[in-house]
């Protein structure tokens, strides 16, 4: 990793609405077709470069708020706008990271309907140009992804033959759900074929890549632990009990490199690690999650594809290469018999090796509503016995053995603000 990373910011934004993607098969392209769309009704209105950047931001992350599959189901109805929650905890998630702050307003009205003008604000506040479009762009894909329950497109037909039958759909919400000029504006570009081939494209992804600025943004260490805690918290915040799990890793992981002898800003590179370290969870279904019994076969092999999700979603990112190796490698073993890549002693470096400790240290020590964490004492035994089956580095394991209190202080530290955070979320949701 260089001294000052050059990150592309929409790289970083499609990672994680590749990670999003994870939370619901019926949505997977959501997120990149809102987008696509939102530009291209820019396009047709002439909106500045600066316009159209923040469409695609804001479409790609537009749901970041919708952290578990039902919500994101519950949305993918036509009319599902009851609630705005997951808009609101989008606009909270998205605005304390500083290169997303400006696209968090729109985000965080993308579900107010026009309503013959009243939709021009909301609670007090004004609903900008991209707000309307983005929730036009929005209800459009849900019309496209209908299925059959809803039935109003049927995905085995060929996607010409859907067009009228949206268009006659968004048309009958001209000056209702939507600002009539943005109708007028799809109207004129979904009558262009391209449009429809793009957003069915199994090549949509690059096509929005082109479409983003060029231009790269360079995050510090601040950055980057910003940027990281955001990713953390939808991760987490989708079950009670992972609530706080990725805080304690963190914070474990980052004292035990400490203690290892790594630099300050190599430590703040484990901290970033230890926030990205389960984002693959996203495909996990919540109901294992929280499953408070024991996993069944295909249960935990559901589970095991977490670490691999998390290095794919992180490998196109220019700049994070050993930060998601130290992520991604904490299920692997010394001995090769972990997954998902077998990598073995020679190929897992220190920081993996305290990812891993950091990982099951958190994990059974931390109180979950089905039982209370174990005590140090237990949880010691557990971890020697795994650094004596060549699972774990036995030197790691002997540092958070000789200084088992700070390492754990650090842990309780960090969970506590993370769990009042969620419980915050939780009122919003």
């Amino acid at each position: 990793m260089t001294e000052n990373p050059r990150i592309p910011l929409f790289d970083l934004a499609l990672s994680l609405c590749d990670a999003m993607d994870l939370v619901s098969e019926r949505l997977a392209s959501h997120h990149k077709c809102v987008a696509y769309t939102a530009v291209s009704i820019a396009d047709e209105l002439g909106l500045s470069k600066e316009q159209k950047n923040q469409l695609l931001l804001a479409g790609v992350l537009h749901d970041s708020g919708a952290l578990s599959e039902k919500e994101r189901d519950d949305i993918a109805t036509f009319n599902a706008d009851r609630r705005h929650s997951h808009a609101e905890l989008g606009y909270r998630l998205l605005k304390d990271f500083k290169p997303f702050h400006n696209i968090a307003n729109i985000v965080r009205h993308h579900h107010v309907s026009w309503n013959d003008g009243a939709g021009s604000e909301h609670k007090g506040e004004e609903v900008t140009i991209g707000s309307h479009i983005l929730r036009l762009a929005d209800r459009i894909d849900v019309l496209r992804l209908a299925d059959r329950v809803d039935m109003l497109v049927d995905k085995e037909h060929e996607v010409l033959g859907q067009v009228e039958r949206i268009q006659n759909e968004i048309r009958m919400n001209s000056g209702k759900m939507f600002v009539p000029e943005l109708v007028d504006a799809f109207i004129d570009l979904s009558n262009k074929e391209y449009y429809w081939f793009d957003i069915t494209s199994s090549s949509l992804r690059s096509v929005l890549a082109r479409r983003a600025r060029s231009e790269t943004i360079e995050l510090d260490m601040e950055g980057l632990l910003a940027l990281s805690n955001m990713f953390r918290q939808i991760i987490d915040f989708r079950s009670r009990y992972t609530a706080t799990h990725t805080s304690g890793v963190a914070a474990s992981a980052e004292g035990l490199a400490e203690l290892s002898g790594f630099s300050e800003r190599e430590c703040k590179m484990i901290e970033v690690a230890g926030n990205l370290h389960d984002l693959g969870k996203l495909a996990v279904p919540k109901e294992i999650l929280e499953k408070p019994a024991a996993l069944t076969r295909r249960e935990y092999n559901i589970v095991k594809c977490h670490p691999f999700y998390s290095f794919r979603v992180l490998e196109p990112v220019s700049g994070l290469e050993v930060i998601n190796e130290w992520a991604s490698f904490h299920h692997e073993r010394l001995d090769a018999r972990g997954y998902p890549f077998h990598h073995g002693e020679a190929d897992l470096s220190v920081g993996s090796r305290i990812m891993a400790v950091a990982d099951i240290f958190t994990a059974i020590t931390e109180d979950r509503p089905y039982r209370p964490g174990m005590t140090g004492e237990r949880a010691l035994s557990i971890l020697k016995e795994m650094a004596g089956e060549s699972l774990l580095d036995p030197d790691i394991v002997s540092l958070l053995s000789s200084n088992f209190d700070d390492i754990n202080s650090r842990r309780i530290a960090a969970q506590e603000p993370a769990s009042r955070r969620y419980e915050d979320v939780m009122e919003i949701a």
